[in-house]
C-alpha cells in the first residue's frame, strides 16, 4: 500500500477527533498547553535533500528504514481549540539504532542511511500535519522521543517532544521531570497503537500541538517564508509555556 494510502487511512481514524474540534461550543475552557521543551543539539546540522514527510523512503530508494512504521499524524492547535493553518511542522529523530542526522551523534558510523531522519508537513486548513516515520527508541542519556518544531511565515514559533505513552524510561528522563504540570506532562506522552487491518505490525500515533497564543488571522491566510531558525544555543532549553 502506498504511502498516500496509509496517509488517507490515518486521517479516517482521526476524523472523530476532527469532528469534535469542529463542534461549536464543545471547548468551552481553554486547551491544556503543550509545554514546550528545548530542541537539543541534535538539529540536523545539514538538511538532507529529501525533506518530505515519509522519513522511511529517501527519493527514489527502494530499500525502506529499519524500524516499527509508525503513522503520525496530528492538529496543530491554539488554545482555544482554532485551527493553525499553513504552520510548517518539522521532525527529526534519531534512527533505530539511537544516531541522530547530524556530525555531532553518537556511534555515526552506525546510521541507517536509509532513514530520513527529518521531515516537513505544511498543515492543512484544519490544522493537520502526517508523517511516516517509526516509532523512536532510547537514545544514551534520554527515553525515546520526537521532535518537533513549527514555524510560520518564516518563524520559529514553537518546540517540544514527544514521549511515548507508559515508556518507564520517562520517569527518569531530566527534561521530562522538569514539567511540573501533569496534565502538562501527559501532553506530550503520545499512546503508538496498532494500524487497524496492517499485516506488517504498522502503528498509529496522534500528537495534538496546542499553542499557548491566538493566532493572527492575517498570518494563517498566507505563507510568507517557510522554516524558521533553529533556537539552540548550546544546551538543551528548560521547559516553558508559550
Amino acid at each position: 500500500m502506498s504511502s498516500e494510502l496509509h496517509r488517507r487511512r490515518f486521517l479516517q481514524l482521526s476524523s472523530f477527533a476532527a469532528a469534535a474540534f469542529a463542534t461549536p461550543g464543545l471547548f468551552a475552557e481553554e486547551l491544556i498547553r503543550t509545554p514546550a521543551v528545548g530542541e537539543g543539539p541534535f538539529y540536523p546540522d545539514k538538511l538532507p535533500l529529501d525533506t518530505d514527510n515519509d522519513l522511511l523512503l529517501i527519493n527514489d530508494a527502494i530499500t525502506p528504514a529499519v524500524g516499527e512504521i509508525t503513522h503520525l499524524g496530528g492538529r496543530i492547535l491554539s488554545e482555544t481549540g482554532q485551527p493553525i493553518r499553513n504552520a510548517f511542522v518539522e521532525i527529526w529523530q534519531v534512527d533505530n539504532n539511537g544516531v541522530y542526522l547530524h556530525s555531532g551523534s553518537n556511534d555515526r558510523g552506525n546510521r541507517d542511511s536509509n532513514f530520513q531522519g527529518y521531515g516537513r508537513f505544511l498543515t492543512d486548513s484544519t490544522g493537520q500535519y502526517y508523517f511516516r516515520t517509526i516509532k523512536p527508541v532510547r537514545y544514551p542519556g534520554r527515553t525515546p522521543h520526537i521532535h518537533f518544531a513549527v514555524s510560520q511565515n518564516g518563524k520559529r514559533i514553537f518546540t517540544t517532544q514527544m514521549l511515548i505513552h507508559g515508556e518507564e524510561q520517562n520517569k527518569s528522563d531530566g527534561l521530562f521531570k522538569q514539567i511540573r504540570d501533569p496534565f502538562q506532562r501527559e501532553a506530550i506522552q503520545v499512546a503508538f497503537k496498532p494500524l487497524q487491518d496492517s499485516k506488517i505490525g504498522e502503528l498509529t500515533a496522534n500528537f495534538d500541538i496546542v499553542l499557548g497564543k491566538t493566532p493572527n488571522e492575517a498570518d494563517l491566510k498566507k505563507i510568507d517564508g517557510g522554516i524558521g531558525q533553529p533556537q539552540y544555543r548550546g544546551g538543551e532549553n528548560r521547559p516553558r509555556r508559550l
